[in-house]
């Protein structure tokens, strides 16, 4: 992971990390309808987002509430039904909302089309936000947009059954070989060992943890094929085998989450996102986090983000730069955690969010190791093919598997 703002700066298109597990997805009750947004300065600062669920809605129209009382600038927050259509329509119409969520899997591909304002070297707060997340959200060398908040990948053990098993603190696995022994031990009849998603978004935290990933540290290679990724998948491969892994779908589960709330498993690799399905589906379920174990390299995870994107035709933008430095704010930001509990992108909150919520210091713990997932323009239908043979691993051939994924990655590189 790149470890200074320096360096990160110099990463391009091709900067590595999220992904597609911080959903943005549809709420009900939004200020508007999902029609396309656009924005004009009779209308005032329009600010389009895609929400988790009624407590992100809130907080958000209450934080935009605040700083419009505060800077006399008229808001609106639109809630988006489908946020990348409504993106794609509003940058077509040239009339896009001025503020706007932008994901990680979609940031490069806005950036190289000219959609985006690169204002991220103009916030105060520039040096503040992890090096990683900046490295995602830079292109050709600049900071283009704040990062709004991230996730990590952590191990989410079930305690109930972890002590039923004879397991105690001291178990708590720290290396693959221990986390195998602690899978087979809490695998019984109707209950796996550990569970997670068939795909790169969970299985990419092994490859990390083994020296490897898709590219290179600073983005310029492709290393799909390296034998550190073929070491992960074998392990992995292994412990399916075995029956002490398991995909979610493999146990009739959506989800990792699913899997481990219905007690089909003992353990689970997710994000700190889980925390609101277990409090909302599952509250009788008792569950502590700790962070992955390492592999041959160390340890290692991956982690998700979005950013607020300020759009390049917005007549507006000195305000919407003036709104986003007010929502990534050290303190606003631990008000959002405390409302819904993202993590804040800012170093300067990482204590305040373990003080706040001491169970969760795990995931922010993380990010110290945590390394970005592909994002680079033209590379989803890369990933959905490597998700596609990743189901099929128990039984397939890893070296083969990612063979294929490092010759589909380079020819999306050299068609840059």
């Amino acid at each position: 992971m790149i470890s200074t703002r320096r360096r990160a700066r110099r990463a391009t298109t091709v900067a590595l990390v999220a992904g597609a597990a911080l959903a943005l997805a549809a709420c009900s009750g939004g200020s508007s309808s999902s029609t396309t947004a656009s924005a004009d300065s009779s209308a005032g600062l329009q600010i389009l987002i895609g929400s988790s669920g009624d407590t992100e809605t809130a907080a958000v129209k209450d934080a935009v509430q605040a700083w419009s009382t505060s800077s006399g600038v008229a808001t609106e927050v639109v809630v988006a039904s489908d946020l990348s259509q409504e993106l794609s329509q509003g940058f077509a119409s040239g009339q896009p909302a001025d503020v706007f969520y932008v994901g990680s899997d979609a940031f490069a591909g806005y950036a190289k089309n000219g959609s985006l304002l690169a204002y991220g070297d103009k916030l105060d707060n520039a040096d503040d936000f992890y090096p990683s997340l900046v490295e995602q959200f830079s292109y050709d060398d600049q900071f283009y947009c704040a990062p709004k908040d991230f996730s990590t990948l952590a191990l989410v053990i079930n305690t109930d059954d972890w002590a039923a098993a004879g397991l105690t603190d001291a178990d708590i696995p720290t290396t693959w070989d221990q986390l195998a022994a602690v899978a087979t031990t809490l695998t019984t009849d109707g209950r796996t060992g550990l569970v997670f998603s068939g795909e790169y978004a969970r299985v990419g935290a092994f490859m990390a943890q083994a020296g490897g990933g898709l590219l290179s540290a600073d983005g310029t290679k492709v290393i799909a094929s390296d034998a550190a990724n073929t070491t992960a998948l074998e392990y992995v491969k292994t412990q399916l085998g075995a029956g002490s892994f398991a995909y979610a779908a493999t146990v009739g589960a959506g989800w990792g989450g699913e899997a481990f709330g219905k007690n089909l498993a003992a353990m689970t690799i997710e994000g700190n996102w889980i925390t609101g399905s277990m409090t909302a589906d599952y509250p009788d379920v008792k569950y502590k986090v700790v962070e992955l174990p390492a592999g041959p390299a160390g340890q290692g995870t991956l982690q998700f983000t979005n950013c607020w994107g300020i759009a390049a035709d917005s007549t507006q933008q000195d305000s919407a730069i003036d709104l986003v430095q007010y929502l990534t704010s050290t303190d606003q930001q631990l008000s959002f955690a405390d409302s819904f509990g993202v993590m804040p992108s800012v170093e300067s909150a990482a204590d305040g969010y373990k003080e706040q919520l001491p169970e969760m210091a795990a995931f922010v713990d993380s990010a110290s190791f945590a390394q970005n997932v592909v994002n680079i323009p033209g590379a989803s239908d890369v990933i959905s093919d490597f998700n596609s043979q990743l189901e099929g691993l128990a039984t397939g051939d890893p070296a083969g598997i990612l063979a294929s994924v490092q010759t589909n990655l380079q020819d999306v590189i050299d068609n840059q």
